[in-house]
């Protein structure tokens, strides 16, 4: 059966997150029903990460094996077609070898998280950033940022109900650039990792955020880091802030 990865842009706002659900929709609930109007007994599909509801994605990646031998294009066409009104798009697809695997395959995640800073309620962004109606300084947040980097015990920044095996994890990258935004200020997280921990993008931010309130000093997250204790985490910030911005593979499918 010949193998196609997917390359995914979704908005979560009406899903109860990445993974198919019994009595709930989906994300890949919306794209496997697309499949199935192309094919019948198409298997489930693998994405390269679960996002939690409300979480959306860039470029989610996917694959799926099918029957009919598709060229790319015409595959990613009629996905789209049978997937409006969803708001979900194939951005990208391509065809791959059946030892590539959309989550085992991949090298690393990229995560974006958007906060914005003013006192107006947002409107073109609603559902799409985390707001709050306070000033934030973006040096001390840079500062406290560098001491997450690296390979750590990362209990503090974990959900309690996380899955994964060891709370270990190498985090390569958590670079924070301010932006200005109509009466206030946009703070872009861009953080990358191999993988990440169930939570975890959002305890750094909302950990960040107090830092860069002035509630917290930086070396406070370096202390919090070493505690390894859930409850030395800052506030998990909500989903609505946060995107899957991108997976890396060598060599890229879709290059």
């Amino acid at each position: 059966m010949p193998r196609y990865a997917l390359k995914i842009e979704y908005d979560g706002t009406p899903f109860s997150g990445w993974q198919r659900q019994a009595d709930q929709p989906s994300a890949q609930g919306a794209v496997e029903a697309a499949l199935a109007r192309l094919e019948q007994g198409v298997p489930s599909i693998s994405a390269a990460g679960r996002t939690d509801a409300g979480v959306h994605a860039l470029a989610q990646v996917a694959h799926c094996d099918l029957e009919k031998h598709w060229d790319p294009f015409r595959l990613s066409e009629a996905l789209n077609y049978h997937l409006k009104p969803a708001p979900v798009a194939v951005v990208a697809c391509a065809r791959v070898n059946e030892e590539f695997h959309a989550r085992f395959s991949a090298h690393e995640r990229r995560y974006l998280f958007r906060l914005v800073s003013r006192r107006a309620p947002v409107t073109h962004d609603r559902g799409r950033v985390w707001q709050v109606g306070h000033p934030l300084a973006l040096a001390p947040m840079q500062e406290a940022a560098r001491h997450l980097l690296g390979r750590h015990d990362f209990t503090t920044f974990r959900a309690s109900i996380c899955q994964a095996a060891s709370p270990v994890k190498t985090l390569d990258a958590l670079e924070i650039e301010e932006l200005a935004y109509p009466g206030g200020a946009e703070f872009r997280f861009h953080v990358r990792a191999r993988s990440f921990l169930h939570n975890q993008v959002r305890s750094f931010v909302g950990t960040l955020e107090r830092v860069g309130a002035g509630a917290w000093a930086p070396e406070d997250v370096k202390t919090a880091l070493a505690a390894r204790n859930r409850a030395a985490c800052g506030p998990v910030c909500p989903p609505q802030g946060l995107y899957l911005a991108g997976v890396g593979y060598d060599p890229d499918p879709f290059a």
